[in-house]
């Protein structure tokens, strides 16, 4: 198969292969470079024990991605735990959900988006005055979930269970790559990663790389690349591998 653009893959390390996969089966050159780093909590705070051990308390369960999945399952289940019959489960996307099949879930998911924004405009998410409902996350992120849902009256608790960390590479070491690779495209898959790729660039090194086609997992990711002064930000349906597969062939690198 002749070669195509040199991608540059951003995925948290254990989550990128099957995506570099597909990349390399459709011709593309392949390299990776992680702007996100996940990693267990060494111990769990005060406030994640208290709402382990209130698990059945809560009306609504809410994973934000396939990572809350596997890192809050892990949790509840060495505390000992069991979601409690009925409780109501929500997944941000279809990914998400398949995974929560395999500990005997059916999670309602949010719209084609599979941000937080569609995950609110789900009708059952409309009343929930008086409900609790847990939303299982990394440490840190976006907070709209949270506030929306405190907005419309739940009592809302968040179960932290994965830190999310800017990978430590020297100094110069990912502009330099770039160049080495001649990466013609940078897969983005979340704002976070977009942040660090700026944390990991000088200015000068930034500046050289915004006219570089970037794809994106969403509006709000695209206007955060456009604000930075990003020229070439490309929005994919979602940050889902099949997504991002067929914006980059739209671009037709």
């Amino acid at each position: 198969m002749r070669s195509r653009a040199s991608v540059l893959v951003t995925r948290p390390p254990g989550v990128a292969a099957p995506l570099c996969e597909a990349l390399s089966n459709l011709g593309y050159t392949v390299h990776q470079q992680a702007l996100l780093e996940l990693h267990k909590l060494a111990e769990l705070t005060p406030d994640i024990e208290s709402c382990i051990d209130s698990l059945q308390q809560y009306q609504r369960l809410i994973f934000i991605s396939g990572n809350a999945v596997h890192f809050g399952m892990q949790v509840i289940l060495e505390g000992g735990q069991r979601l409690p019959q009925g409780i109501i489960v929500y997944a941000i996307g279809q990914a998400t959900a398949k995974l929560l099949e395999d500990f005997g879930l059916t999670a309602i998911c949010a719209g084609a988006e599979m941000t937080s924004e569609s995950l609110l405009a789900l009708e059952s998410l409309q009343q929930v005055k008086g409900q609790r409902i847990l939303i299982v996350k990394g440490d840190g992120g976006r907070t709209t979930l949270r506030d929306t849902l405190g907005s419309r009256g739940a009592e809302v608790d968040e179960l932290a269970c994965y830190q999310r960390k800017c990978p430590q590479l020297p100094l110069g070491d990912l502009a330099a790559k770039i160049a080495q690779w001649n990466i013609d495209v940078i897969l983005l898959t979340s704002g976070e990663g977009f942040c660090n790729m700026l944390t990991l660039l000088s200015p000068d090194e930034t500046i050289k790389l915004y006219t570089k086609p970037l794809i994106v997992p969403s509006t709000r990711v695209a206007q955060m690349a456009r604000n930075a002064g990003f020229t070439a930000v490309h929005e994919a349906k979602n940050a889902t591998n099949t997504a991002m597969l067929e914006m980059l062939e739209q671009l037709q690198l």
